[in-house]
């Protein structure tokens, strides 16, 4: 599995009595585990259920990307509830034509530490699905440039395809978008618009950035070979629908970075901002003589995590494009930076509030 790092919970004050104990670290680690537990024994209670209802566990695949020598393979493995068949929505289901409400991807239930086989060609690797039924691993395999296969296996599920783009060694420029307020017009950060997008909205009532679409088709013509990654803070169970959004308003293909929310190993909730920069570092390491294009908006943390990122590896930033919001939403954002002050920056930065902006400017830089 994937053993990136996390960010250790800290502790305001750890005072200790006159043996060396430290009071405040065994509260913490008593409170933590406790809530652990009380985690586990609700997801069990949600899997009884799960099962009562007849849901079916499956193991759901998502685009994975690598090298010639490694790929990312990415799934997950869940209780869902299938269709019947026959029916509307499993024609829909099938013809990729959904048109679901929000709080249906938080339906399912995941299935903690499954046993999960992976094949690639000739190589197969067994791998246990994290807390929140993720697979998130690294495969040693020699593979050619282009697309390729992996099949994944949960236990008690059938097998499911997941499409991998290997990334040819000369390939020196790549793409890394946000998607909330990016490519997706959704106005996260204030939490009853926040609620109300990701539960009640149905998906087809997601609106496009304008412009963003046509930019980045663009940049994929430009550059055929270019890796597309989508790098967001939003939750692995809305990554069917996303990766449904994207290709009905013709956004090119690319992998998908989530998070989960809630506990982790050693969180009581998932850092969004560490989320990317850890994506990014791994990027960065994963592909040492990638540039690549950082495109995000100025109505969350993009702008300060772009630009940490560029003044660590200044080298590995082709540039930054900062999609901004409008009046009204910044409003619903909760407000928005001003346009930096990035003359001492080694990175061209690119201010616009569309797609079509953005372009005029990568023009500019000979990047489009």
């Amino acid at each position: 599995m994937d053993t990136a790092p996390q960010t250790p919970p800290e502790h305001a004050a750890t005072p200790t009595d006159h043996g060396g104990t430290d009071h405040t670290q065994l509260y913490g680690n008593q409170v933590f585990r406790f809530a652990h537990r009380i985690s586990d024994a609700v997801n069990t209670v949600r899997i009884q259920l799960a099962k009562r209802w007849r849901f079916v566990p499956q193991t759901i695949a998502y685009q994975g990307y690598g090298s010639t020598s490694m790929v990312r393979v990415l799934g997950r493995v869940l209780l869902t509830q299938k269709p019947s068949p026959g029916s509307k929505a499993e024609h829909a289901a099938r013809n990729g034509n959904q048109n679901v409400r929000g709080w249906r991807a938080f339906t399912s239930v995941p299935l903690q530490f499954t046993d999960v086989e992976i094949t690639i060609g000739d190589v197969v690797t067994h791998v246990r699905a994290d807390r929140g039924g993720l697979i998130d691993t690294e495969v040693d395999v020699q593979l050619t440039p282009g697309w390729h296969t992996a099949v994944l296996r949960g236990e008690g599920t059938e097998p499911v395809e997941a499409k991998i783009r290997v990334i040819a060694p000369d390939v020196k420029f790549g793409i890394v978008s946000d998607i909330d307020d990016t490519v997706m017009v959704t106005a996260l950060p204030r939490p009853f618009l926040a609620l109300w997008n990701t539960f009640v909205l149905s998906e087809r009532a997601r609106m496009a950035t304008p412009g963003m679409a046509v930019l980045l088709d663009r940049l994929t013509v430009e550059h055929p070979d270019a890796p597309v990654i989508y790098l967001s803070t939003g939750p692995w169970n809305a990554a069917p629908t996303l990766a449904r959004f994207l290709t009905r308003n013709m956004y090119p293909s690319g992998a998908l970075l989530l998070t989960d929310w809630g506990l982790t190993q050693d969180r009581w909730f998932r850092s969004g901002q560490d989320h990317k920069h850890r994506n990014l570092e791994r990027l960065a390491k994963e592909f040492p003589d990638m540039r690549w294009l950082l495109i995000g908006d100025n109505g969350q943390h993009d702008e300060a995590i772009y630009s940490e990122f560029a003044q660590e590896n200044p080298d590995k930033v082709a540039a930054i494009a900062i999609r901004q919001l409008s009046i009204s939403e910044s409003v619903f954002a909760g407000g928005h930076s001003e346009d930096g002050d990035h003359t001492a920056s080694r990175v061209p930065w690119i201010y616009s509030p569309d797609g079509a902006g953005i372009a005029k400017q990568l023009a500019a830089l000979d990047l489009l």
